[in-house]
């Protein structure tokens, strides 16, 4: 069966008729939680982890997600078809026998075979698309940096400056197929005798054959580099966002455009900051007497400073401030998110006796007036 993988909506427990920030805030959490740096060691988890990036780089994409819409995972693998006249010939090659080329001859009749299609096959070609991943922290994610990717891309081979024929001689016109890369065939089928085209299996469809090949790329044309590039991070980026190099994938063929590079990014999750979008969340424990009186509070900045908070007095455990502006710069924008932090109240530990005193005479002079919540529990508890 060719669809062997997880339905991507499932992967992330999402609807089909999900919004992109349902599919957003669904892919976070699951990429925190299956991040190999929370989960060291852990195989499993490392699996689930490609599995949800790999969901939603097709689901944050509106041209990839409807294709996955409609012909699921099949519209990714060049195998399937995706819905093309391919599928009919599938079908009735599985049915008839030898009638399996009847995809072939529906192509011809509706264009797509003939002298065009050689032609489109011995043109210009661009070349592949490549893929990295490149792990950030989350303060390079935030501020931005430059990275040195390695990969390996194809390139037109230097020694013959892609012929794949060595030095002083030059291919030759393929004597079967005139150049074309495809050869005309009769053929018996249940609509009668029929004549429809295939690739020539003595250039395989090139064209052009290579008598005597260089000795570089060995007749191919192409040779496989590692490449060393500089990358630009632009501050703000998140966890599954990409940055491209045009230019920087495999190079074309017959003249075409080389493909491009994407490095797709992870971002290790920091130890008290979180972030949503370029909003960032922090707790920050505060004594009693602060909660108490109010007063001005160091709040840490994703700089690594701090800066002064006033907090109003009788500040309750679990309340949320905002300030303005302290978040994450906007990519490629203007502007920055908001930092929000909620205030937890540390309870004091090993109290002498004199100090145990001294809570007791406090609670005795506020009462129960200063209470309400806890009073008002009890009275709905117990009725009292």
């Amino acid at each position: 069966m060719a669809d062997a993988k997880r339905d991507y909506y499932e992967v992330l427990g999402v609807d089909k008729g999900a919004d992109d920030e349902t599919i957003k805030k669904a892919y976070r959490s699951l990429a925190k939680k299956y991040h190999p740096d929370m989960n060291s060691g852990d195989p499993e988890a490392e699996v689930k982890f490609k599995e949800v990036n790999e969901a939603y780089s097709v689901l944050s994409d509106k041209e990839r997600r409807a294709k996955y819409d409609a012909y699921g995972h099949d519209a990714f693998d060049p195998a399937a078809g995706a819905g093309g006249y391919g599928g009919y010939g599938g079908g009735f090659g599985g049915g008839f026998g030898d009638f399996s080329d009847l995809g072939d001859i529906f192509s011809s009749f509706f264009g797509g075979g003939g002298a065009q299609s050689g032609a489109r096959r011995n043109g210009p070609a661009r070349g592949d698309d490549l893929s990295v991943r490149l792990n950030l922290t989350f303060e390079e994610a935030v501020f931005g940096c430059k990275k040195e990717i390695n990969y390996s891309r194809i390139e037109n081979c230097s020694a013959c400056s892609g012929s794949g024929a060595a030095a002083g001689s030059s291919p030759e016109t393929c004597p079967t197929c005139h150049g074309s890369g495809q050869v005309r065939v009769t053929q018996r089928t249940m609509l009668g005798m029929m004549q429809t085209t295939k690739v020539c299996d003595t250039c395989g469809g090139k064209g052009k054959i290579v008598k005597n090949p260089c000795s570089e790329c060995r007749g191919n044309g192409k040779v496989r580099v590692k490449k060393n590039v500089e990358i630009n991070i632009p501050a703000g980026i998140d966890e599954g966002q990409r940055v491209a190099r045009k230019g920087y994938g495999n190079d074309g063929s017959n003249g075409g455009p080389a493909g491009d590079l994407f490095v797709y990014i992870s971002v290790k999750p920091h130890k008290f900051f979180q972030r949503d979008g370029y909003d960032v969340y922090v707790d920050v424990p505060i004594t009693f007497v602060e909660a108490a009186l109010g007063g001005e509070i160091d709040v840490p900045m994703l700089d690594g400073t701090s800066s002064k908070y006033k907090i109003p007095e009788g500040t309750q455990t679990g309340t949320t401030f905002n300030m303005k502006g302290k978040g994450i710069k906007v990519i490629n924008g203007r502007g920055n998110g908001d930092l929000y932090f909620t205030v937890t109240i540390e309870t004091p530990k090993n109290l002498s006796e004199n100090q145990k005193d001294i809570l007791r005479k406090f609670s005795e002079s506020c009462g129960q007036g200063n209470f309400a919540k806890k009073r008002d529990f009890i009275k709905k508890i117990f009725g009292k």
